[in-house]
């Protein structure tokens, strides 16, 4: 035995030095950081979830049925898959929720894949203002665009509420399949992610070299053909992203059905979390479920030796494709008009829905008389006189939402930088370590928070901040944040770091450049446009949360969560202004990082392209 101890010292000392030169390089030193850092702080919510389905909660179901008052009961696991409520509390919203989920992802998809390939490949016409303008649906809340179709199409012949715009100009009654359920859903998520889908994918055509293509068109390759085996390969990892991204989000999409009436997974989790709380967490984990499916299907898919660089040393070449004299007109006209529904409309809704002395009273426009029209919701300076304003200033007057205002900004300022940063680095570090075990734990790590409903995140973060004295409180509002939006630009940051090669970094290393001068002069610069998404997208998700922060504060503290107390006070007008100072903020934002950095939402992908181009 004594002869063992030198050489078991011998294999110590050279498996330490290995572990130090593996951890001397900044990609792995992080990436080991990042995964204990990020497995404390998104698993806990998970395991505090498992533990709520099978405990036994006073005054619920599982309690009263039981006879139980504390411990673990398996009763909720029983009575949700088999009990007689199942269909209602179980199948029917998980057959609702995968049709929405499905549906809305693919028309996203394919709406804004077809929109980020015309704008970075084609020489259609007024490409900055359908970039910009195509942004929108994403800028504003989910809600807001569910109760625009509300108020466009509802009637009270066929819904039973107030008469929307359509009717009362036109007299025309929509079927209710149109009004609620789940095809207006499906149209309203849709539109609502198509921007995501254009932000990933219009990325990956910006920097893609079209000598690719080229070379297939000079070999007499079909069209049809060089897009299967050459476009669609190598912008795959942002499609699979972007499923990965819109099928969760539409899965744990609260706000559209809810107020579309579609019962989903979501809205039934809601629903039960009051008496059938340990069932709502069921719920919870089957959404979690259907996550780690995507997941595993966008590790699968952009693991291995699958190589999808498209940017290298060499100089690239992007040529735009002909759509005709007349084409690149008519094409340009049919976006005009489908974004005139989808972003300018609800914009010139909300507009006038605060001018109005009713909410939707649109007697104005049938009588012509617009002297009725109202600046009471504007201007009004003092909370004694005026009725039906519930003692409220008017919207420029009024402190209240000026300070959720100025809490808004700062709360998604916050979650942006701090989210981003970590997002950047895990993408980094992830694609610098591919086939490497602990770089996918780190990956599957940085995303589970997504994969969880907001709800269910926020009812965690409650007891957790409720627990140690911090609830209502900035540092709350900014953990949960960071925590939930990482994989915005986790996902955007790796998918533009798998595009770059490696013999670019080689190079500086060779010349002894240290790590933080490579990430600041080279590898940040280069996909300046895609790592600024990995911030924007949290920036402008934060400032319209509604969902995740309702549970950790008072009403007042920020924009998102004071216009739902408006909503449910009635006064719409209130709401509606609040969406537009919204809307106007996050394009200030959006231009000054435009002004500051030459990257903006919008120009992620085609703002900066010019028309001279055509």
């Amino acid at each position: 035995m004594a002869q063992g101890f030198p050489l078991d010292f011998t294999k110590l000392k050279s498996s330490s030095n290995k572990l130090l030169t593996s951890l001397g390089k900044p990609q792995n030193s992080i990436l080991l950081v990042l995964g204990i850092v990020l497995s404390v702080t998104a698993i806990a919510p998970i395991f505090f979830i498992i533990s709520d389905t099978v405990s036994v909660h006073v005054g619920s179901i599982d309690s009263v049925n039981t006879g139980l008052k504390s411990g673990i009961t398996f009763y909720n696991w029983k009575d949700l898959f088999s009990g007689s409520l199942k269909n209602i509390n179980l199948w029917i919203p998980l057959k609702n929720s995968l049709l929405l989920s499905v549906f809305s992802c693919f028309i996203s998809i394919l709406y804004g894949g077809i929109f980020a390939w015309l704008i970075t490949r084609t020489n259609i016409k007024f490409k900055k203002y359908l970039s910009s303008i195509f942004i929108f649906p994403y800028i504003m809340p989910q809600w807001t665009l569910a109760v625009v179709w509300q108020n466009l199409f509802n009637s009270n012949s066929v819904t039973g509420t107030s008469d929307g715009l359509l009717f009362s100009l036109t007299g025309i009654a929509m079927p209710l399949w149109w009004c609620k359920g789940i095809f207006p859903s499906v149209i309203v998520l849709a539109m609502h992610y198509a921007p995501f889908a254009y932000v990933l994918i219009g990325g990956i055509f910006k920097n893609m070299d079209s000598n690719l293509e080229e070379a297939a068109t000079i070999l007499n390759t079909p069209r049809i053909k060089t897009f299967f085996y050459i476009t669609l390969p190598l912008i795959s990892p942002a499609i699979t992203s972007t499923i990965l991204l819109v099928f969760s989000s539409a899965m744990g999409s609260y706000p559209v059905p809810h107020y579309l009436n579609l019962t989903t997974l979501a809205t039934r989790y809601v629903s039960l979390n009051v008496n059938r709380a340990g069932q709502a967490s069921i719920l919870a984990l089957i959404l979690m479920f259907f996550g780690m499916l995507i997941l595993l299907f966008n590790l699968r898919a952009t693991s291995g030796r699958k190589n999808y660089t498209t940017v290298t040393g060499k100089s690239t070449h992007t040529k735009l494709i002909k759509l005709g004299r007349y084409g690149k007109y008519i094409v340009a006209l049919i976006f005009v008009f489908l974004t005139a529904f989808t972003s300018i409309y609800p914009i010139i809704s909300f507009a006038i829905e605060t001018f109005l002395p009713n909410p939707g009273d649109y007697s104005f426009i049938t009588r012509g008389d617009f002297s009725s029209l109202t600046l009471k919701w504007w201007l009004t300076a003092e909370n004694t006189t005026e009725n039906g304003m519930y003692g409220q200033y008017g919207i420029l007057f009024n402190s209240t939402i000026r300070n959720a205002l100025f809490g808004t900004l700062f709360l998604a300022t916050s979650c942006a930088l701090i989210g981003g940063t970590i997002g950047m680095l895990t993408g980094y570090c992830v694609s610098k370590n591919r086939r490497s075990k602990w770089a996918a734990y780190v990956n599957i790590v940085a995303f589970l928070p997504y994969l969880l409903p907001s709800l269910a995140v926020g009812v965690a973060f409650f007891v957790f901040g409720t627990n140690i004295g911090i609830y209502n409180t900035f540092f709350l509002l900014i953990l949960t944040g960071v925590i939930k939006y990482i994989p915005f630009a986790s996902r955007s940051s790796l998918n533009s770091m798998l595009q770059i090669s490696s013999e670019i970094e080689e190079a500086a290393i060779i010349h002894n450049i240290p790590w933080y001068k490579r990430m600041i002069k080279i590898i940040i610069p280069i996909q300046k446009s895609s790592i600024m998404s990995g911030y924007m997208l949290p920036f402008i998700t934060c400032l319209r949360e509604l969902t995740l922060f309702m549970l950790l504060c008072s009403q007042n503290k920020i924009i998102t969560t004071l216009l739902d107390y408006f909503d449910e006070m009635g006064l719409y007008a209130f709401s509606s202004g609040i969406n537009l100072i919204l809307i106007i903020t996050i394009v200030i934002c959006n231009a000054g990082v435009n002004r500051l950095t030459g990257a903006s939402l919008d120009k992620v992908i085609g703002g900066n392209w010019q028309d001279a181009a055509d």
